[in-house]
């Protein structure tokens, strides 16, 4: 059956979550900061956007880790890349304006539940947060649900 569930092996799954664990523990413990995608794409636009939403202090007080936080994720994505695979480029079938769709609605859930999945998931679990379970609770019940629908509806 695990074989079934994972075909590539299961270490590297195991590797990774201990890794971002590792990571996003060391950022609170050295920094007591909560490193979360979804404040790094506001602190971001609030190089851009003069309005007075991209310029609370939250995101030009954090704009600078946050960007190196980010930059962490795209090298560590490239190492990968380079390291574990045969160099071939990834790709998808999901045309561009689904990827487009789908980033929007992820990026306004993302601000409408105050945090993302990493944001809540690993570091707001992690704390023992109430407000984050909740919301990973509804994260992995919308999922299911909508896996389930589309598996019905794709077939």
């Amino acid at each position: 059956m695990l074989t079934s569930l994972f075909p590539l092996g299961w270490q590297h799954y195991l590797l990774g979550g201990l890794l971002i664990g590792l990571g996003t523990a060391l950022l609170f413990v050295f920094t007591g900061r909560i490193g979360g995608m979804s404040t790094v794409f506001s602190s971001t636009w609030s190089y851009v956007v003069k309005g007075p939403f991209f310029q609370q202090p939250r995101f030009t007080g954090s704009r600078g880790w946050r960007l190196v936080y980010a930059a962490g994720l795209v090298v560590g994505a490239a190492l990968w890349w380079l390291g574990f695979t045969d160099g071939t480029p990834l790709s998808t079938h999901v045309p561009a304006w689904q990827l487009l769709l789908g980033g929007f609605f992820v990026g306004y859930g993302a601000r409408l539940g105050n945090g993302c999945t990493s944001g809540h998931g690993i570091c707001g679990l992690g704390s023992l947060q109430w407000p984050s379970l909740m919301a990973v609770l509804t994260f992995m019940a919308t999922a299911f649900l909508t896996a389930n629908l589309a598996a019905r509806w794709l077939a």
